[in-house]
């Protein structure tokens, strides 16, 4: 049976929120992999200033590239 996710779950998020933070903060994770979620990030922050037609809000970006992130580092690094 197909497993419903709730996208807008305020917990889902705080949790994500929490693994990324523990793997930006972790003296095992190589910098250049910390950069993969820190340098996208800011960039997009910025740059919808200079690039007015985007649609996404910059918190929506934030999130997607966060859950990613987390998954993403978690499998490649699972002794976090």
């Amino acid at each position: 049976m197909f497993k419903t996710v709730r996208w807008w779950s305020l917990r889902r998020w705080g949790r994500a929120v929490a693994r990324v933070w523990r793997i930006i903060r972790s003296p095992q994770v190589p910098l250049r992999v910390k950069l993969l979620f820190v340098v996208p990030v800011l960039l997009y922050w910025v740059l919808p200033d200079a690039l007015p037609g985007l649609p996404f809000d910059d918190i929506a970006v934030t999130l997607l590239l966060t859950g990613w992130f987390a998954s993403y580092t978690e499998r490649k690094y699972p002794h976090l």
